[in-house]
Formats: C-alpha cells, sequence, structure tokens
C-alpha cells in the first residue's frame, strides 16, 4: 500500500479544555477585568513566592471590587496544603479561586476550587491512594495564569497532590476541574532562572511527546504535540544558555499551553509513570525527573514497538520526532532519543541518582511505576525488565 493511502481504522475521540484561553504578551493585565465579569465577589489567591505580577494582580483585582484573600504555598501542592486551601476558602466565603505562578501553585488553586464545594476530604475524591470517588458538585470558578512554561496545568481537568505518609503523588481529577479560564502571558517568563526554564522546558517536551506516541493519541493532539515539539525544538537550549528572548519566551509558553492540551486529551506515558512515585519517594521538582528519565524511555519504547508491535501506529511518529529534534528532515527513528538526551546533557540535567535513588530502589519503583495511571498511555506495554532497564540508564547524570 503507498505511504500516502489514507488510515481505514475508524477514528473516535473527545477534546476538552478550558473553556477560554487567552494567550499573548501583556495579557496578563487582562485578568482582573475577566474575574470581575465573572460576577465574582473574594476570590482565593493561590500563589507561591512573593512577586510582583503576584501584587499587580491583587491591587488590580481590589480595584476592580474583588476581594482577595491570599493564600501563599511553598514547594509542590502535598494533600496537607489542599486540606488548608480549602479551609481557607470556605472560612473567607470565597466564590472563585484564582492561581498565579507555576504548575504547583496552579494545582493546588485546582484542588481548592473542587474540594471548596464538595463534601468530605482530600482523600474521598484521591486516585490511587484515596477512594477515587467522583465530583459531585461544580467546583468555584477557577481562573490560571502560569508564570512558568513547562505543566500545562492551566488546561488539565487533573491537580497531582502528594503525600509524605504515601510516599507518592496522585491526581484529583474530574472534566468539571477544567479551569474556567486560562490566561498564558509569555511576559511572565521574564527574568526566569535558566535552571527553571531548563527543568519545566524539558518538562513541557515531554508532555509533548509522550501524548505524541500515547496509545490514545488522535489527530487533534498529533497536530498540536507537532506544533509544540517544533517550537521548544528551536527555542529551548537557547533560551537556557543565553539571554531570553521574546520570541523564545513565546515559544515555550505556547509548548506548555499545548502540552497541557495534549496531556489532557492523549494521555501520557512511562516517563509520567515513573515521574508520579518518584517524585512521592524523592521530593525532586517533577521536571527534573522527566527530564532524566525521557532518553532512555525513548530509546526503549522505540525498541519495544519494533519487536513487539511494528505495525503500531507509534513507530512511524519517531521518525517525524527525531526529524523535528534534529532539525534534520529524514533523520533515523533512534535520532529521537539520542537528540533528547544530547538536549538534557547541554542543560546540565541531574540523573535520579542525584535526586537520591540508588540501585536498591530501583526495584520498588519499577513496582509502584506499574500502578501509575500515566502508564496506561503508554504505547506498548513495557516488560518488567525494560522498566528496570529505563531507571537504570536514568541513574547517570545527562551527558551532552
Amino acid at each position: 500500500m503507498p505511504a500516502t493511502a489514507p488510515d481505514d481504522r475508524p477514528i473516535s475521540f473527545e477534546l476538552a479544555t478550558a473553556a477560554r484561553i487567552l494567550f499573548g504578551e501583556g495579557r496578563a493585565a487582562e485578568v482582573p477585568a475577566e474575574v470581575a465579569a465573572l460576577g465574582l465577589a473574594r476570590v482565593l489567591l493561590v500563589t507561591g513566592r512573593p512577586r510582583p505580577a503576584a501584587e499587580a494582580l491583587a491591587t488590580g483585582l481590589a480595584a476592580r471590587g474583588v476581594a482577595v484573600e491570599l493564600f501563599r504555598i511553598s514547594g509542590e501542592p502535598t494533600v496537607e496544603v489542599a486540606r488548608e486551601g480549602t479551609a481557607r476558602a470556605r472560612e473567607a466565603r470565597c466564590d472563585g479561586v484564582v492561581a498565579l505562578g507555576g504548575g504547583s501553585a496552579i494545582d493546588a488553586g485546582k484542588a481548592v476550587a473542587a474540594l471548596a464545594t464538595n463534601g468530605g476530604d482530600v482523600l474521598d475524591y484521591l486516585e490511587v491512594i484515596g477512594r477515587g470517588q467522583p465530583l459531585l458538585a461544580a467546583p468555584l470558578p477557577f481562573v490560571a495564569v502560569p508564570t512558568t512554561a513547562g505543566t500545562g496545568a492551566e488546561v488539565t481537568r487533573n491537580a497531582v497532590l502528594g503525600s509524605a505518609q504515601a510516599g507518592v503523588k496522585a491526581s484529583l481529577r474530574s472534566p468539571l476541574m477544567l479551569p474556567r479560564l486560562a490566561v498564558v502571558d509569555p511576559d511572565l517568563l521574564a527574568g526566569s532562572p535558566a535552571t527553571l526554564l531548563a527543568s519545566s522546558g524539558l518538562d513541557a517536551l515531554t508532555q509533548l511527546i509522550e501524548p505524541y506516541l500515547s496509545a490514545r493519541a488522535n489527530p487533534l493532539t498529533d497536530a498540536l504535540a507537532a506544533e509544540g515539539i517544533r517550537r521548544s525544538a528551536r527555542s529551548l537550549r537557547a533560551a537556557c544558555t543565553g539571554p531570553l528572548e521574546p520570541g523564545q519566551r513565546r515559544d515555550l509558553a505556547l509548548a506548555s499551553l499545548l502540552g497541557g492540551l495534549c496531556l489532557a486529551n492523549a494521555g501520557l506515558g512511562a516517563v509520567h509513570g515513573f515521574a508520579a512515585p518518584a517524585g512521592g519517594t524523592l521530593g525532586a521538582p517533577h521536571g527534573a525527573l522527566c527530564a532524566a528519565l525521557l532518553p532512555a524511555t525513548l530509546d526503549v519504547n522505540l525498541r519495544a514497538l519494533r519487536a513487539r508491535a511494528p505495525r503500531h501506529p507509534s513507530l512511524a511518529k519517531f521518525g517525524d520526532l527525531a526529524a523535528w529534534l534534529t532539525g534534520r528532515p529524514g533523520a533515523a527513528p533512534e535520532e529521537a532519543a539520542a537528540a533528547v538526551a544530547a538536549l538534557a546533557g547541554a542543560l546540565g540535567v541531574k540523573g535520579l541518582a542525584h535526586h537520591g535513588l540508588d540501585a536498591a530502589g530501583v526495584p520498588g519503583l519499577v513496582a509502584r511505576a506499574k500502578n501509575a495511571s500515566s502508564m496506561k498511555g503508554n504505547p506498548v506495554v513495557l516488560t518488567d525488565g525494560e522498566l528496570t532497564e529505563i531507571v537504570e540508564r536514568s541513574l547517570a547524570d545527562a551527558v551532552a
């Protein structure tokens, strides 16, 4: 059959995202007016470390007649943070939640918005370590304003929460949790340290590549992923190793947004299957873990597809990945993993050993990862040996 022949397999998919998305330089200034237009009188403003953008937003909201209850979080969100924020929102009688910050602040805000209107405890609804009950009541209106370019949490339907007691990260998930409004302003990336740009940017790249290869991929997410991967490939290294230019900020912000759209609708894969339990036990930043795991995961997936699923549609996509990541049409499929490894090395990505994992901890991580929800999207079911190989190869620091 000619390579240009149409694929005769049936197509069926759903695409869901935030009710509205505003993208562009300077659009963060529109948030106070947009929040007021939602009819909100008092909002919980969730943010991380003190930053001028949060102060400006609080001032702008007050000028529009919207009272602000500030809830500042430190580090990645946990079950305890979600409980505390929910209590604050209820006590202050907030009728909406606005989150400004990285994925941690946005996930925390998303969780609080959902829990504030649903009875019980967060563990009633949390996956994996909780009871996984569905949310019944609509969350408080939620507005997300990302200041990093990595998680795409502003357009996803879940919030990732850590549990020190269980030693794992798990999701609070529901279609009801999609934000009412997402405002993505590339100007908010100005001044970001190179280490943050690298970690978040590699997270975004992972969240484009895994949905593109996912067993749940569809034509719309493929198109979005292709655009995001191209933008990341042309701008991420330069953004992290030199002055951050406006065009690079735009590429990274858009790549992150597109990655969020893709993962929310096509799922992820083995990288995130490992990153969830590893993040819960190692306490390392999510993006750093994804960056460490991505090269070996791509290599092992390619080999497994060739060996056990040579007609799988994801196998043909490795050639596209290689071309986009290297900038060379006709690049061999193996060059996708090599290009990612070279990028990780150039950006100083540390291996899992740097974050506290040793050889003795590998079997336990493999066992926990097999039960992670993200693993279901991997294009092929990996054997215990293949999963072990990924982790063992990811222990070492990346080398350019």
